[in-house]
């Protein structure tokens, strides 16, 4: 960046966000930690012993004492200048002085992509927890009985698959979160977890109501008449795991926060713990105690509980209060519905196709349904692995879109450090993904009917998997963007097209595997989608115009 120092006669001092400083004069020497000579003002030399710059990761710490009298610094675009924070009449005289700036964005595409994946490895604990436990249930219960096995398929359904209905309350933290930071506006952000954490609190409670009255009508519109023998077992595994509904949706906001502050040792430490716990009650519960469903829905409820109380903590320890509770204005909540309820739609999108595929695999029996639980929870598994990728985007990307560094050829080379990540990422999960259940499906069920079903997926399983942390990585930079509007047009579009297959493919025949290639057409079209959108020049990564993309602030407490 260049530092324009500007000077003029000494005014009276100012305090506020904008770093403005209070006069002091311009004692005889100053040092510069450049090898080039020192910079000359015309007629003086810049030189102070009270100005300093404070070398380490960066070199972007500048003492307030180094600025002359009635001066300010702005930064804009990259560039830091000190400029007069009042009108003289005497001649401006300025210098240019560059100064490094190093930075994620400011980094080599390797050196990116290293930081990227330090960043996203213990991120992947947010999107983890779930899916890894109901696998962990899918594994133990599979050994014992096909039909709770079976069960399992609605009753993840209602569990999982509707929790992430409530994945716009966890993206809209970390967006706002990340956003308020760039303008480095602590207050704004304290205000924004008070009240997002109230809203979650709100629909945690109603999730838990639902669960209660509703939950087994639910499940037998899910199962079906050829199926209406499994909704017991379901229907005591939803109530269950019901109850940790509050604590999921806080933790969910807690641990948002978090990332958006760009910490994600906060997930590594709650996935590790709950982890441990949903796995040792399942194999007491159910192995030892013969509790079957409903032990390892007990063992994952307590789990879950304890990760979002871990995600509580680990915000409390950087300085906010998750225990603040604030009620919303109603402009505070409008202005958190603007967010919100395009990535609500975004969400919902996901939500619908993939419970419509469990929708179509029960109506086909027992042992598809089975093949499909054990299929599409290790895609589950999977999936989350590339979440993070879309997290990144939404942490780093917000300061150079919007924030003081704000440089849209950087953001173009981080999206394609992300790229570069997720096309790995994504051939290497789905190599895994798919050599799991064809080499080993005797982890899942000993029901050779079952694993017959299970492999005749394996072709769209795998082309499906293949390009999913692609497409999070281009979704996330258009959520960081806030081009809300075209991503809930483009999933809607997506999810009415994917439905609209799959309705085909169950009525020609076409069984389990029609079902999963319509998977994999859902899966390629939002690629598409995202990546033309984000490639076009009125796209966030090349259009100077920002007003399309604005939302409201927060008042701050």
């Amino acid at each position: 960046m260049y530092i324009k120092t500007l000077t003029h006669p000494p005014l009276s001092p100012f305090q506020n966000p904008n770093f403005k400083f209070s006069r002091s004069p311009i004692p005889s020497t100053c040092r510069l930690p450049f090898s080039s000579p020192t910079p000359r003002l015309r007629g003086f030399n810049l030189t102070s012993s009270s100005c300093n710059f404070i070398s380490g990761n960066h070199w972007n710490r500048l003492v307030s004492s180094c600025i002359s009298p009635g001066q300010e610094i702005l930064v804009d675009d990259g560039d830091a200048s000190v400029t007069s924070s009042g009108e003289g009449e005497n001649e401006v005289e300025e210098v240019v002085v560059e100064v490094k700036r190093e930075g994620l964005a400011n980094l080599s595409i390797w050196n990116q992509v290293k930081e990227i994946m330090m960043f996203t490895g213990p991120a992947a604990g947010l999107w983890i927890c779930g899916p890894l436990m109901s696998l962990i249930d899918t594994a133990v219960i599979g050994q014992g009985s096909s039909v709770e096995l079976a069960a399992l398929g609605p009753a993840t359904v209602v569990c999982d698959y509707m929790s992430y209905i409530f994945m716009f309350l966890s993206i809209a933290t970390s967006n706002m979160v990340a956003t308020s930071l760039a303008r480095r506006d602590k207050n704004e952000v304290q205000r924004q977890i008070s009240i997002l954490l109230f809203i979650g609190l709100t629909c945690g409670f109603l999730m838990l109501l639902f669960t209660r009255f509703f939950g087994a009508r639910t499940l037998t519109a899910f199962t079906g008449s050829k199926n209406v023998h499994i909704v017991p077992a379901a229907n005591s595994y939803v109530q269950i795991r019901g109850l940790a509904w509050p604590a999921i949706l806080v933790g969910w906001i807690a641990q948002s926060a978090s990332l958006g502050m760009k910490d994600s040792w906060g997930p590594l430490k709650a996935l590790l713990a709950s982890s441990v716990i949903n796995g040792v009650g399942d194999i007491v519960l159910c192995s030892f105690l013969g509790y079957g469903i409903a032990g390892a829905a007990w063992a994952t409820m307590i789990s879950q509980v304890v990760a979002a109380y871990m995600m509580i903590q680990a915000l409390n320890e950087k300085g906010y209060n998750a225990f603040a509770i604030s009620v919303p204005s109603l402009s505070e909540l409008l202005t958190v519905l603007g967010l919100a309820a395009p990535v609500f739609v975004t969400m919902m999108s996901k939500v619908v196709f993939y419970s419509l595929l469990v929708y179509f695999a029960t109506s086909m029996g027992t042992h598809t349904v089975a093949a499909h639980q054990v299929m599409i929870q290790t895609f589950a598994m999977c999936n989350v692995w590339s979440e993070p990728l879309s997290q990144t985007a939404q942490s780093f990307m917000p300061e150079l879109l919007y924030g003081v560094n704000r440089s849209l050829p950087k953001a173009r080379m981080l999206l394609k450090s992300l790229i570069i990540i997720g096309s790995t990422f994504g051939l290497l999960l789905a190599s895994i993904g798919t050599l799991v259940p064809f080499s080993f499906p005797n982890i899942f069920t000993h029901d050779q009917n079952v694993i017959q079903e299970m492999h005749k997926v394996l072709i769209p399983y795998f082309l499906a998997l293949s390009v999913n942390s692609s497409t999070h990585s281009l979704e996330g930079t258009l959520l960081a963007g806030r081009d809300l509007k075209f991503m809930s047009l483009s999933l809607s579009g997506c999810l009415a097209l994917g439905a609209l297959v799959l309705l085909l493919v169950s009525n020609t025949g076409y069984g389990l595997p029609g079902c999963w290639y319509a998977l994999m057409g859902f899966q390629w079209s939002r690629f598409f989608v995202a990546l033309g959108r984000l490639l076009s020049p009125s796209g966030i990564l090349y259009s100077e115009d920002l007003s399309r993309y604005k939302v409201g602030k927060l008042k701050s407490a």
